[in-house]
Parts: C-alpha cells; sequence; structure tokens
C-alpha cells in the first residue's frame, strides 16, 4: 500500500464529526446539517482504514456515507486517503458504535447499516467487548428506514452462525436476503475491506448475510446472546440458516 501524504488535523476537519466533550449534552447527528443536502446516508461500524467507505464514495457520489470507529489512528488514517482522493461525501466519527448508533443517529434515517469483518474476540471473559449483540441489532434495527438493510461480512463462520442468529432472535423485524456474491477482486474496489483482500488473497472463505429491516416491531424481551452462552464452534452449522425449531415447545 503506498505511504499516505500528511495532513494537519486543521485540514483533516471536513472529513471528521466533531468530538463531544466531556459532561456535555450529546446532540444528535442531523444528517442534512452535517451533509448540506437531502441524499440518503450509509453507515458503516469499525471501518478501520476506511476502505469500503473511501471505494463506495468515490463510486456513488450521491449518497453520503458516516463511518465510526473506536480507534482515532484510523479515523485520520481514513480522513487522510478522502482528502487526497478529494472525497467530500463522507464524514468518520470517533467513538463507540454501539452508543452512537443508540445515542446520535435519528430513528428510521439509515438507508444500510454496514458491519464488516467485527472482532470476534475469542476467549470467553472478552466476549462482552463484541461489537454485534442483541442489543446492537436493535439499535441498528431503530435508525435502519423500511426497506433499509443490514450487511454483514467476517472471515469467521462460527461468528457468522452468532450473528446471524441475532438477527433471526428479532423475529419479523428483519427478513433475510440473499447475501451479496463477492466480487472479482481485480483491484481495491472489489474488496469490502482491507482484511477482506488480506484474507480472500490467503484463500480464506468469506461468510456474508444481508436483512432487510421491515416495519415489524421488536421483541417485547430481547432475545439471548448466544455468542456468551455457547461455545463459538456450535454455531458453525448456524452459518446460512436460522436455527432449528426448539421441539420442546
Amino acid at each position: 500500500m503506498p505511504r499516505t501524504k500528511k495532513f494537519t488535523r486543521e485540514q483533516l476537519e471536513p472529513c471528521l464529526l466533531p468530538d463531544i466533550p466531556r459532561g456535555d449534552p450529546i446532540p444528535p447527528i442531523v444528517w442534512r446539517e452535517l451533509f448540506g443536502n437531502d441524499h440518503g446516508v450509509e453507515v458503516e461500524i469499525g471501518f478501520g482504514k476506511g476502505l469500503f467507505l473511501t471505494t463506495s464514495a468515490a463510486a456513488n457520489p450521491e449518497i453520503n456515507y458516516c463511518g465510526v470507529e473506536i480507534e482515532r489512528k484510523y479515523q485520520l488514517y481514513a480522513a487522510t486517503r478522502l482528502i487526497e482522493r478529494g472525497i467530500t461525501n463522507v464524514c468518520l466519527a470517533c467513538g463507540d458504535g454501539r452508543e452512537i448508533l443508540r445515542d446520535r443517529i435519528a430513528p428510521r434515517s439509515v438507508e444500510v447499516l454496514h458491519v464488516y469483518f467485527p472482532d470476534p474476540w475469542w476467549k470467553t471473559k472478552h466476549r462482552k467487548r463484541r461489537v454485534f449483540t442483541p442489543e446492537f441489532v436493535r439499535a441498528a434495527g431503530n435508525v435502519l428506514k423500511c426497506g433499509g438493510r443490514l450487511s454483514i461480512a467476517t472471515d469467521v463462520e462460527a461468528y457468522h452462525g452468532v450473528m446471524t442468529r441475532i438477527v433471526y432472535g428479532m423475529g419479523p423485524a428483519f427478513r433475510e436476503l440473499p447475501p451479496p456474491l463477492p466480487s472479482e477482486g481485480k483491484d481495491e474496489s472489489d474488496y469490502l475491506t482491507s482484511f477482506e483482500r488480506k484474507f480472500r488473497m490467503e484463500g480464506r472463505p468469506i461468510y456474508r448475510a444481508a436483512f432487510e429491516r421491515t416495519e415489524a416491531s421488536f421483541p417485547d424481551t430481547l432475545p439471548q446472546d448466544p455468542g456468551l452462552t455457547r461455545p463459538f464452534k456450535e454455531f458453525d452449522k448456524y452459518n446460512s440458516s436460522p436455527p432449528p425449531e426448539d421441539s420442546s415447545t
């Protein structure tokens, strides 16, 4: 990968969502004020080095993109890529994606929510750090428009099983769509993220899923997080279909 040019923080600011000082009220994000137009908005949680946002925004200038990343260094790295390429339809936030979805993004205001290659946190004691939980999926469903999409991908088959089982647990609030087909991988624009490019070059499979937000409400009680109660390996068999009916009920 070519070295990126260094920019000052001031030069990167057009791409950055301002931080909220600790203790200040948390203002909602108003897309029209942020982007200066009424174009549709897509959000990526955990954008890493920003490959998906950079290539997608360049290819779709009529769409606004908001990326959320907890690591400051990656926020600034991705902002540098955007400034270098003159891309203006992306805004990058640094923070916890779960909190930003819950506290700052207006209900029914997002067309697509992208979650690509989230950390599976293999150790049992670390699993509570995972982004993709029932609470996260409910927050995702709250911000998605009716007909909006939740798009996920991972290289870990068992984690794919956990994520899809969580969405299935939301009942009719989400409808499963055919998973996106992988592209040929001829150049950067054919990969979702730098992780996908690395994994596919190594010959590792990628597990994908997509769900459409319906008009249905969420269940009154959120389902238990299956990734916290059972070993990861038990979910491999659930990677492409809903879990079987419980015969005891």
